[in-house]
């Protein structure tokens, strides 16, 4: 009795969540959700072409190094890496020295103590300080920002959907647009408002940042490489790749090895097998 009872009631909550189920598929079907100027407008990144993509990649170290380049002379005026420490820049190719002078040389000063008063003061890096934030706290930086938070940049591309190219797409040459007519005629409502800039790879297409690279040549690069727009986009999404994952040559290495081991493995464990069973009939 009690069987059937629990089979009584399982049928029942079987039949509860189909008809729940028939309903939802029913009305999105009989009334979809209307269409919105992100669905229809938002543009999927374009690709960067940088070299660390794909199962094989490797990191340009002169590439990651124009892209600091580019982080030092235009982004860290707003932005942080919080989580990158100067003395990191070795791996990237910087001598010891270079990224002494670096640290000392870095225009925001790192916070400290006053050890004569116990007031809080400022000193200048040293290579094992992480990059200082530019503004002294949240309220500073929203302050200064029009009411908006720079983001940290050091996980960006992490946290972004296919964050390199996300980079170089939102900061490249065709990023910042004059809105489409288009997108005004079918929805008035979502007109860019003031102190925010059309930019169709941005989530809500309206961003506060202004436009940070401007014009080809904004960054002089020391190798001689002509900085076009596009080219400062791609090296400073490489280097902020870099930021958020700077041992991705070590784990592909590392899964290019495993996968060659298993192979092998599963070689030796098939050789083996065979040699065992070699005198049993099947």
């Amino acid at each position: 009795m009690v069987r059937i009872i629990a089979i009584l009631v399982g049928a029942g909550f079987t039949f509860v969540l189909a008809l729940a189920l028939w309903g939802t598929v029913s009305t999105a079907i009989t009334d979809p959700a209307p269409e919105t100027a992100e669905h229809e407008f938002h543009l999927h990144p374009r690709d960067a072409g940088l070299s660390s993509a794909g199962f094989f990649g490797k990191y340009d170290r002169r590439q990651v190094q124009r892209g600091f380049q580019v982080f030092k002379e235009v982004c860290s005026a707003c932005h942080s890496l919080k989580f990158v420490a100067f003395r990191d820049l070795e791996e990237i190719g910087y001598s010891e020295a270079e990224v002494k002078a670096i640290a000392n040389q870095w225009v925001i000063e790192t916070p400290s103590v006053n050890p004569d008063t116990g007031e809080a003061a400022t000193r200048k890096s040293v290579a094992s300080d992480r990059f200082p934030s530019p503004f002294a706290n949240e309220v500073a930086a929203r302050a200064a920002n029009n009411n908006a938070l720079p983001p940290d940049l050091s996980l960006i591309t992490k946290a972004r959907h296919d964050g390199a190219n996300y980079v170089f797409s939102l900061v490249g040459k065709d990023g910042y647009r004059p809105q489409p007519a288009e997108l005004l005629k079918k929805f008035a409502e979502t007109k860019t408002p003031d102190g925010l800039h059309y930019n169709p790879y941005f989530a809500n297409l309206n961003i506060a940042m202004p436009p940070p690279l401007t014009t080809d040549g904004q960054v002089t690069y020391t190798d001689g490489t002509v900085a076009t727009h596009d080219q400062m986009a791609k090296d400073v999404a490489a280097f902020l790749t870099w930021t958020a994952e700077p041992k991705l040559e070590a784990r592909h290495a590392a899964g290019f090895a495993s996968v060659v081991f298993i192979l092998i493995f599963c070689f030796l464990a098939w050789g083996a097998y065979q040699n065992v069973w070699r005198d049993v009939k099947h």
